[in-house]
């Protein structure tokens, strides 16, 4: 007995609340009938159907019960904490992440976010909407900055913060990385272990947070580690808001401990409109979009099909495979 039904009696569901998953899918000749949604209401109306479920950020623990057929959930996102692994292994649900998806994408976001914070941009762009022409700045200490010869802390060395870490070296950045695996890398000067984080950082003009959400990292980044960094230093989160204790981190914006942020994912998401990370001129605020590109449906569905044929053969061993 196959894994999966044969080709054309399989059902996959595409849920997202935006990506174009189902018209990329149909551009790939494939036998397979599927459906898409884009609400919770209507994945828990039409998820019964499907085979295969293509979901991230709309899936509910609470709707395996009600899901016979379903034998495998390729993950839309490269985070997976939002799927119980236990609960799916033992109703023999097989679960693969789109991990390496938007590597490119979310590396170039922080590096964006780090020439950004570097160049002052987000002042430039408060500047534009004010219509007001900054004269030239005889404070050393308050104009723009250069990259080269600055240090990089990267926390997470996986194909995100090794990508990072090459752009970095592009402009002559100093990298230093945190990895539970001291491994060497080309693009890496310095490879050390959690247990020396506070201080690494310590020495760092730019840290930078690639990577995922566990047991281990959440809340991570705390007072003490935001108390070893310097007062001209900058933190950069495209990893999962829940490594940063953002009460610690706002207490360190607020007071000086810092000297500013690009902040790409949060606690609370959408981030709601009290949120005093609205109102700091020194931090920028971007909708966790690191991954998103004009690719990555692409990506995502080059995926799940390398997925479902390693499945048809009976493979044990997915590309990206949790369960």
């Amino acid at each position: 007995m196959t894994f999966l039904p044969a080709e054309r009696e399989l059902t996959i569901g595409f849920a997202h609340a935006a990506y174009q998953m189902q018209d990329e899918f149909a551009t790939r000749g494939r036998a397979a009938k599927s459906f898409e949604v884009r609400s919770l209401d209507e994945l828990r109306e039409r998820a019964p159907e499907a085979d295969v479920l293509v979901v991230s950020g709309l899936w509910r623990n609470d709707l395996l019960p009600r899901l016979p057929k379903l034998r495998f959930i390729q993950s839309i996102s490269a985070g997976t904490d939002q799927f119980d692994k236990a609960a799916l292994a033992q109703a023999g649900v097989r679960l693969a992440s789109a991990q390496g998806g938007n590597e490119r994408a979310v590396a170039e976001h922080a590096m964006s976010l780090i020439l950004a914070l570097a160049r002052q941009l987000h002042f430039g762009r408060d500047n534009q909407t004010a219509r007001h022409w900054r004269p030239m700045i005889g404070d050393r200490a308050r104009r723009e900055d250069e990259l080269g010869g600055k240090t990089l802390v990267i926390v997470g060395l996986g194909r995100i913060g090794l990508r990072l870490a090459k752009l970095a070296s592009a402009f002559d950045m100093h990298v230093i990385g945190v990895r539970r695996n001291p491994e060497a890398h080309p693009h890496v000067q310095e490879i050390v272990r959690p247990d020396r984080l506070a201080e690494v950082v310590a020495q760092a003009d730019f840290v930078a947070l690639t990577c995922p959400l566990t047991p281990e990292t959440e809340g991570l980044i705390d007072a003490r580690i935001l108390g070893a960094m310097k007062p001209s230093a900058y933190l950069v989160n495209v990893a999962r808001g829940k490594v940063v204790d953002e009460e610690a981190l706002l207490g360190a914006l607020a007071g000086g401990g810092i000297a500013g942020a690009g902040l790409d994912c949060f606690h609370d998401e959408p981030l709601p409109s009290a949120s005093p990370f609205w109102r700091m001129p020194q931090v920028i605020v971007t909708p966790h979009s690191a991954g998103e590109t004009r690719l990555y449906e692409s990506n995502v569905v080059d995926i799940l099909l390398d997925n479902l044929d390693r499945l048809a053969r009976g493979d044990t061993d997915l590309r990206n495979g949790l369960v």
